[in-house]
């Protein structure tokens, strides 16, 4: 090795990590934190801003903040707007200060976005949670495309399951650069129940709630449900209250108007629905925890609910996580309203059922992706200075 390559080799690795969307900082911030304690690392977190409020209360949850804030959200924001304002504004900050590699996550529009303006500045790209695939563009849209393309530009891919990994060795992806890693949102998970159960408190917002009441949680807002789809999710809810008034489901209620909207013109006036706004992530952990069990569209919510022991039963037609399926914690029933009411009153009423959800075992990671990806990521740096 030169004297050159010895310099270089001793100098932190200069690391953005971009996040911009709440689900996407939840799942970051194991990662992050875990280069912050690492000296080999220089760490920067860079927020788009895609989600505003909702970003910021998601890194607090973890002590973090962002360095760099672009700040983009408006109302009633586009994709394009926001896609075109992060590559703008990640180019402009790849441009002042150079980085070693800019780490991504998922398949948000700022995914794509940041990806694309580090691949314009030759700066390699780490993609956490990559070779997720449904295989069909147009669900969930826009994310599918979102995660293909970012895959396509990558340098180094984090896969969460052997069958991601999978998906992207069959698309021609370098198999050196390929790392199965588990899920970092598992990392995620363990860290806010360890510390929620050292404060030992129980969220103001579960307090309203019966304590022998059965509680059910339900969480939507993909695009591809906006319009009928939705109206038939919340008329199942209100068909499963009405067979079993000792429920109770709370909503916490998206930010965009057009799923508020629906959601409030239909669920409310029942007083077994409580609805609530975004809860923080150790609050909506502690909902998870304390529900029989969630009604969600949301990637991550099959994630978690499989390390919680908890079903979900998973409001879409297609899941880029068919592990949840396969391994049986979560259960594929679209915006059937008569498939969703069958299976909520299977779970209502089938105690043993319920029960046998608490044997699965998640196959999403054991709480050390974070750790590995950083490992990862300094063997990558080396091999390259030698």
């Amino acid at each position: 090795m030169s004297l050159m390559n010895s310099i270089k080799t001793n100098a932190p690795i200069k690391i953005t990590c971009v996040v911009g969307t709440r689900p996407e900082a939840i799942k970051m911030a194991p990662v992050i934190s875990a280069l912050a304690r690492d000296a080999a690392f220089e760490t920067v977190v860079l927020a788009s801003g895609q989600h505003a409020d909702m970003l910021t209360q998601a890194l607090d949850d973890f002590g973090l903040s962002a360095d760099v804030n672009l700040n983009i959200m408006k109302n009633t924001q586009t994709l394009e707007h926001i896609a075109s304002a992060v590559i703008e504004g990640v180019g402009k900050f790849l441009g002042k200060a150079r980085q070693d590699m800019l780490l991504v996550h998922g398949d948000t529009a700022t995914t794509l976005g940041a990806a694309l303006a580090a691949f314009y500045r030759r700066t390699p790209i780490g993609h956490v949670e990559a070779g997720l695939r449904s295989r069909d563009l147009k669900s969930p849209f826009p994310e599918e495309a979102n995660r293909v393309l970012t895959d396509k530009i990558s340098s180094l891919f984090f896969a969460p399951t052997e069958r991601a990994a999978g998906n992207l060795l069959a698309e021609g992806c370098d198999a050196a650069r390929v790392f199965v890693t588990g899920n970092t949102v598992i990392d995620a998970l363990f860290w806010i129940l360890k510390t929620t159960s050292e404060l030992g408190a129980t969220p103001d917002f579960l307090r309203v709630i019966p304590r022998d009441a059965p509680l059910v949680l339900f969480t939507a807002h993909r695009r591809e449900s906006w319009g009928e789809p939705l109206k038939n999710i919340c008329g199942a809810i209100l068909r499963v209250s009405e067979a079993h008034p000792e429920i109770r489901v709370l909503v916490p209620l998206h930010k965009n108007p057009v799923v508020r909207d629906i959601i409030r013109s239909e669920l409310g006036g029942n007083d077994r629905v409580i609805f609530s706004e975004p809860l923080s992530y150790r609050d909506f952990v502690a909902a998870m925890n304390r529900s029989l069990f969630l009604l969600s569209d949301s990637g991550g919510v099959q994630e978690e609910a499989s390390a919680l022991k908890k079903p979900v039963l998973i409001l879409r037609e297609i899941s880029e996580r068919p592990e949840a399926i396969s391994h049986g914690t979560g259960v594929l029933v679209g915006t059937n309203p008569d498939e969703i009411e069958k299976e909520s009153l299977r779970l209502i009423e089938d105690e043993k059922y319920l029960a046998s959800f608490a044997e699965k075992t998640s196959p999403f990671g054991d709480g050390q992706a974070s750790g590995r990806i950083c490992d990862i990521i300094k063997t990558y740096f080396a091999d390259k200075d030698m």
